[in-house]
């Protein structure tokens, strides 16, 4: 017991010590209080551990402007001639009552397409084209031409099928119909290139309403852009060949074979560039055109010249 009570009065002593040791010499500001209670906020703010995602990416100038399901696409040509599948409609076509005008008198073209973004589904779209000609004898609207089709990308094929009606004004016996398909190749995914090289196809279309026969084509084409100018040149090249087709027979002749090729340029320049256009309110461009045509069989229907125009185009 005496060994016990020395140990508890030694711990009396000692007790008041080492408190006083420890225990600050003045009362606590209250800065130091507030930094203390405020260093688990300041833990909470820690920005999270990276993710493994990358985070999203705002849209650029060239992508996605219009996000919504329906998508138009729309020109308004003024050009020398109407060449269609080789063939001059502005100059006499024998066996027909086209042509009569003046030689490379203009002609007012518009072209709309109205198609419908059904994401992985096929595209559906809607559109007609017009051509006319001041100097036609018979009807100015010389070829009205609706078409309706599906569009299916399933890269790196295109795939295009559809319905197109020839309505000729003042010259319904030669009014004719026909359905037609197309396929395209995305050479960007088979070459591995952040753009396309060649894009070529293959387009059949069966008119099986008055002439019964066969059109086919096949093509090429690139484009040149310029950086930073707006400025896309677009190179494009395909070759025809029919099959039945009665349009393209010359009078006392029943063949097949190649009918004829084109190539040619196409220019276009962004008015949005130009006009300081957001392209929220649609893609402008001002568009240029030069063909060469030149037949391939002398027993088939196609003209050989150069032609070509300027037009407005609209996308959105």
């Amino acid at each position: 017991m005496r060994y016990v009570a020395q140990i508890a009065g030694a711990a009396a002593v000692m007790l008041p010590m080492f408190v006083s040791a420890q225990a600050p010499t003045t009362k606590p500001s209250a800065d130091s209080q507030s930094s203390f209670f405020d260093h688990p906020l300041k833990l909470a703010m820690e920005p999270d551990a990276e993710s493994v995602y990358a985070p999203p990416t705002p849209p650029t100038e060239e992508e996605g402007i219009n996000q919504g399901a329906v998508n138009l696409d729309f020109t308004v040509r003024y050009m020398t001639d109407y060449v269609y599948r080789g063939v001059d409609y502005g100059e006499h076509i024998p066996g027909t009552t086209f042509g009569g005008g003046h030689e490379d008198a203009p002609n007012l073209q518009f072209d709309g397409k109205l198609s419908f973004d059904l994401g992985k589904l096929p595209h559906p779209y809607v559109g007609v084209f017009v051509n006319v000609y001041d100097s036609d004898p018979i009807s100015r609207f010389q070829t009205v031409r609706p078409f309706f089709g599906l569009e299916w990308n399933l890269r790196p094929l295109t795939f295009d099928v559809g319905h197109q009606n020839y309505i000729y004004p003042e010259r319904d016996d030669q009014s004719t119909a026909e359905v037609y398909g197309k396929i395209t190749l995305d050479d960007s995914w088979v070459l591995r290139t952040e753009q396309p090289i060649l894009s070529p196809y293959v387009y059949g279309a069966y008119d099986y309403d008055v002439n019964n026969g066969w059109y086919l084509e096949a093509g090429v084409s690139h484009d040149f852009a310029l950086e930073d100018t707006g400025i896309v040149v677009t190179a494009v090249a395909d070759v025809a060949y029919v099959s039945g087709n009665q349009f393209f027979l010359r009078e006392g002749t029943n063949d097949t074979g190649f009918q004829h090729y084109d190539v040619g340029l196409i220019g276009r320049y962004s008015l949005n560039t130009l006009f300081n256009i957001p392209k929220r309110y649609g893609d402008f461009s001002l568009e240029g055109y030069i063909y060469y045509t030149d037949n391939l069989a002398h027993q088939l229907r196609a003209d050989t010249q150069i032609w070509g125009g300027m037009g407005i185009r609209f996308q959105y």
